[in-house]
């Protein structure tokens, strides 16, 4: 796959997660819950998720490599993920989500440079360059503006 591909794929994932996290914080504000609302926003995925895989899946991993699989990483994705996407459902009401997923996009920015340059979560190490806290910088400066009410 070419790399405008794989871009035009990010941007989308992008768009896709302001689009949900917009109507789930509906959801979130209706059943005064961000909680249940995240349930049924993971019951929902989970079901399409499940019939993706019926659909493309060749053959599931074998129980051998299962086993390898360190135990952290059955809970530690799925963990973050939810308490994530809990605070993305309490707090765009609150903040509105241009405000909610520009700070939320800072907190990504800061954790990924940081992982990236101590090859955390089995990471390619990318070291922080120049080059990288200027573009952080930048974005910060656009967060900072984004956020500016008069």
């Amino acid at each position: 796959m070419s790399n405008a591909s794989l871009v035009s794929l990010a941007l989308l994932g992008g768009i896709l997660l302001a689009i949900q996290g917009g109507f789930n914080s509906q959801l979130s504000t209706q059943l005064k819950s961000p909680f249940l609302a995240a349930l049924i926003s993971f019951m929902i995925s989970s079901i399409l998720a499940g019939l993706v895989i019926a659909l493309s899946l060749k053959k599931l991993p074998d129980w051998q490599e299962v086993q390898l699989i360190p135990p952290y990483l059955w809970f530690a994705g799925a963990i973050s993920s939810f308490l994530g996407i809990c605070l993305y459902y309490y707090t765009i009401p609150k903040l509105g989500i241009s405000s909610m997923i520009s700070l939320g996009l800072t907190g990504q920015m800061l954790i990924s440079v940081i992982a990236g340059h101590f090859g955390w979560f089995g990471l390619e190490v990318e070291p922080i360059s120049l080059r990288r806290l200027l573009g952080m910088a930048a974005m910060i400066i656009g967060i900072i503006l984004i956020n500016h009410h008069k």
